[in-house]
C-alpha cells in the first residue's frame, strides 16, 4: 500500500439505500481518489465519518479496552459529550499519552460533534459484549451521550407503574410500608422520581405538615442496580430543595433498615414526641421504625 490518508467524502446515499433494502453493509478501511489511487485508512476514521454521514443514532467501537476509566481505574459507564471534551482538555494540558490522544478517543469527540447521539466503547474480547452493552441498563463499557441520561423530576400518573415496580420488592421485604395503586394515584404529585434512560431508578415522596413547618420524607427507594452510585443523595437534595420552597424548616423520616444512610446524610435520631401530632397518632409500634430528623439550612 503506497498511500495512507483521511476520509474526505462518504457515498452515504449508496449506503443508506443498501440499508433500506435490508442489507448489511461492510466497509473496508480503503479509500479511492478521483484518479483511482488507493489509500489506506484507519478503521476508526472510516467508522466515525460513515456514522456522521448516514446520521447514525449509535456508533460502537470494539476495542482492546473496556472503556474510559476514572483516576482510580474504575470504569465510567456513562459520560456526556461535554465531559469527554473536558477530559481531553485536561489530558492535553498534562501532555501525557492517554486515551484522549488515541484515534478512538478523537473519533468519539468528532462523532459527537457531528450529531451522533450515542457512542459506545466496549471490550472486543467480551463474548456477547454488544448485546450486554445495548440491552442492559448499566452495560459493560462506556457510553457517551449528548445529554445526561439521568433526569430528576416530579412524578405523573404515567409513572405509577414504574414506581410500583421499584417499591413492591421493598414492600415484600418489609422495608417500605405497602402502598396500594389507588394511594399512589391520589398522592402522585408528592413523588419525585429519578429516571435513567426511561427507567425509574429512584423515588421519594414529600408529605408536608404546613402548620408545624416540617415535612416527611416517605417511600424513598433506589433500584438495586444503581445503589451506591449517589442516586439517593441526588434525590434527597432535590426533595430538600422542595421542602425549602414550601417554607419547611425540618424534614423527618421513619425507617427500619436505613439508619446509617440517613445519619451519613445529615439526619439525627429523634423521639416520637418530636413528630407532628397528626403523624405521631399513626405511628406503628409493631414496625417500631426509628425516627430521624434533619434541620434544613
Amino acid at each position: 500500500m503506497l498511500y495512507s490518508g483521511d476520509v474526505r467524502k462518504v457515498r452515504h446515499e449508496a449506503i443508506i439505500q443498501r440499508l433500506e433494502d435490508g442489507e448489511l453493509v461492510l466497509l473496508s478501511p480503503l479509500g479511492y481518489s478521483a484518479t483511482g489511487e488507493i489509500f489506506n485508512l484507519t478503521h476508526e476514521d472510516v467508522a466515525t465519518e460513515v456514522a456522521i454521514a448516514v446520521k447514525a443514532n449509535k456508533l460502537i467501537y470494539l476495542c482492546d479496552q473496556a472503556g474510559i476509566n476514572d483516576k482510580r481505574g474504575n470504569l465510567l459507564h456513562e459520560l456526556t459529550a461535554s465531559e469527554i471534551r473536558l477530559i481531553e482538555k485536561k489530558q492535553s494540558r498534562a501532555k501525557v499519552p492517554s486515551q484522549a490522544k488515541n484515534r478512538i478517543f478523537q473519533g468519539l469527540i468528532k462523532a459527537s460533534d457531528g450529531g451522533v447521539d450515542r457512542l459506545h466503547l466496549i471490550d472486543r474480547k467480551i463474548n456477547g459484549g454488544i448485546l450486554l452493552e445495548l440491552f442492559t441498563h448499566e452495560g459493560i463499557g462506556t457510553m457517551i451521550s449528548q445529554d445526561s441520561l439521568e433526569n430528576i423530576r416530579t412524578a405523573t400518573q404515567d409513572d405509577i407503574g414504574g414506581i410500583l415496580n421499584l417499591i413492591e420488592p421493598l414492600e415484600k421485604e418489609g422495608v417500605l410500608v405497602k402502598r396500594p395503586r389507588e394511594t399512589l394515584e391520589t398522592e402522585i404529585k408528592k413523588f419525585t422520581i429519578v429516571e435513567h434512560d426511561g427507567l425509574i431508578i429512584g423515588c421519594g415522596a414529600l408529605n408536608p405538615f404546613g402548620k408545624e413547618k416540617v415535612g416527611e420524607l416517605a417511600c424513598l427507594a433506589v433500584h438495586p442496580d444503581f445503589q451506591n452510585a449517589g442516586v439517593g443523595e441526588r434525590l434527597l437534595k432535590v426533595i430538600e430543595t422542595n421542602c425549602k420552597k414550601e417554607k419547611l424548616k425540618n424534614v423527618f423520616v421513619l425507617t427500619t433498615k436505613s439508619s446509617h444512610w440517613f445519619l451519613e446524610n445529615g439526619f439525627k435520631k429523634t423521639l416520637l414526641g418530636a413528630l407532628p401530632k397528626e403523624k405521631a397518632k399513626l405511628y406503628n409500634y409493631q414496625r417500631n421504625s426509628k425516627i430521624y430528623n434533619k434541620e434544613l439550612k
